[in-house]
């Protein structure tokens, strides 16, 4: 026997059970309607009452929209982007608005080309998750669309971008290991033409300077910002046999893989060597022993992000405000004994 299946309320439904005109009940849904309270309750409870939801295209053609959201990532696989992406999900919910989401790979190039995809697909505004595209490429593509960008500072009517203070919060690592006694300090670093990577350099040089710690070069080595990159990056600072008691890596992933080569070569953390991330990705917490790191507010930044852009396609008044980086002490940095 086949189930009936009952077809969906329409606007004329609702308004013979609220006993009022189908225009009235277009102009509450739309919010231009100047009714008696006991009108809009009758409209709102016949609407409970038949399941009843208006027609998402219909509404969104009229007002020349197509409630879609373009999203740039760079890494769609990275636990990084993943909390950001969490975070956008998670704001866009009970907005109305759907997301597109596209990955440009750490590319320039393949950036503009992602986000010219997004605009040929009539999208109301996107949201580009770090990238290496220029502020210039993202204000000429922001008079078709507005953007919002992480990782750069951008303020116009069309473009708004904000950052954490990336030089602040390595200086944060660094100046803890500096308080636990360590001054033979390693840093894994990340590519040169990536802006967070380069600016946790300059604050782990500050730190170092401010210490009176001279800088040596041979303590620091360049990965890719990759678990693998991690471990390579620290077998390649073993080769230099410089001595150390202490390693800064650039982000949580990296550290990651850093961990992995001290375990492989028996030494012990913190008790041989420290070890501090950067970003408090959530299996921060969880790996052996738990990783100090420099939190990131990236759920926070992604939910900022999604207010943020609706605020410019509505031509509303926005604020950019985030939660700074702050330190999380856990288990893998002790003090230095002599």
């Amino acid at each position: 026997m086949t189930e009936h299946i009952a077809p969906p309320a329409t606007l004329t439904d609702v308004a013979r059970r609220a006993g009022v005109s189908p225009s009235t009940v277009s102009r509450i849904l739309n919010g231009t309607a100047k009714v008696a309270d006991d009108k809009r309750a009758a409209v709102m409870a016949a609407i409970a009452a038949l399941n009843f939801a208006p027609n998402q295209m219909a509404q969104s053609l009229k007002h020349g929209r197509t409630m879609t959201i373009g999203i740039v990532v760079q890494d769609i696989a990275s636990p990084f982007f993943d909390e950001l992406l969490h975070g956008v999900d998670d704001g866009l919910k009970g907005t109305g608005y759907a997301s597109v989401i596209v990955s440009g790979h750490w590319n320039a190039d393949e950036e503009a080309e992602r986000i010219r995809l997004l605009l040929a697909r009539k999208v109301d505004g996107i949201i580009l998750l770090s990238g290496r595209i220029s502020d210039a490429n993202v204000l000429n593509f922001s008079a078709q669309r507005p953007i919002v960008s992480t990782g750069r500072v951008l303020h116009t009517r069309r473009a708004v971008g904000f950052k954490l203070d990336n030089e602040y919060g390595a200086w944060m690592a660094v100046r803890h290991l500096i308080d636990l006694g360590h001054r033979r300090i390693a840093h894994l670093s990340g590519p040169a033409d990536n802006r967070d990577a380069v600016e946790r350099l300059a604050g782990y040089r500050r730190a170092l300077d401010e210490a009176g710690i001279g800088f040596d070069p041979r303590l620091v080595v360049e990965g890719d910002l990759h678990e693998g990159g991690g471990l390579l990056a620290m077998n390649r600072l073993f080769d230099t046999q410089q001595p150390f008691t202490a390693v800064f890596a650039v982000n949580d992933q990296t550290a990651y893989g850093a961990r992995l080569c001290l375990y492989r070569k028996g030494i012990r953390v913190p008790d041989d060597v420290s070890l501090v991330g950067f970003d408090d990705l959530p299996g921060s917490a969880y790996t052996t022993p738990p990783l100090t790191t420099i939190r990131q507010p990236l759920y926070v930044i992604g939910q900022t992000a999604v207010s943020a852009l609706l605020s410019l396609i509505n031509g509303e008044e926005l604020s950019r405000d985030i939660p700074p980086v702050e330190l999380i002490v856990r288990e893998t940095t002790r003090r230095l004994h002599p």
